[in-house]
């Protein structure tokens, strides 16, 4: 059973990775530090993806340095160190790609109701809701970036299914 509980969730968190990834490729490079709300937002998610994929929480270390403050552009206060290049956020979307990819293979029973705790912002979860959680905020992300590109440039990527590899 276990075995098909991980094909299932990384078919579905795989297939929100992608969306995620669509966006981002498909907003115009022109456009990239120009407005700068859809930089954030793809920033923001990114950083939450590979949080909430450190498990034990503790050990988090962003490959995209950023600062906590206060911005009118940041979401959450997380501030990022620079703008950084569509590139850069590609390479980290695929860094964090394939470490879900791992952590969701590398599943057992006993690890699916490890706690992952963050005591600063009060969460305490079971990996497995945490995966959850962290499949729903990618996809929020996502979505609201589809709706940039249909604002911005009257398109968006389509529909991803679920994620084309395997566990």
């Amino acid at each position: 059973m276990i075995d098909v509980l991980k094909e299932s969730l990384w078919r579905q968190f795989g297939a929100s990775i992608d969306m995620l990834k669509n966006a981002i490729v498909a907003w115009p490079e022109e456009r990239w530090t120009t407005n700068k709300k859809f930089f954030y937002n793809a920033y923001h998610c990114l950083v939450f993806l590979d949080f909430y994929l450190t498990i034990p929480a503790k050990e988090f270390s962003s490959v995209l340095p950023f600062t906590i403050g206060e911005s009118e552009d940041a979401l959450d206060d997380l501030i990022p160190d620079r703008i950084y290049s569509k590139k850069q956020l590609l390479d980290f979307l695929q860094a964090s790609r394939d470490k879900c990819h791992t952590v969701i293979a590398g599943l057992t029973e006993e690890k699916l109701t490890q706690r992952w705790i963050q005591k600063e912002w009060n969460m305490n979860h079971e990996v497995l809701e945490l995966l959850f959680y962290n499949m729903r905020h990618v996809q929020h992300h996502a979505a609201q970036l589809n709706m940039l590109l249909r604002q911005e440039i009257n398109d968006a990527p389509g529909w991803v299914s679920r994620a084309g590899d395997k566990i």
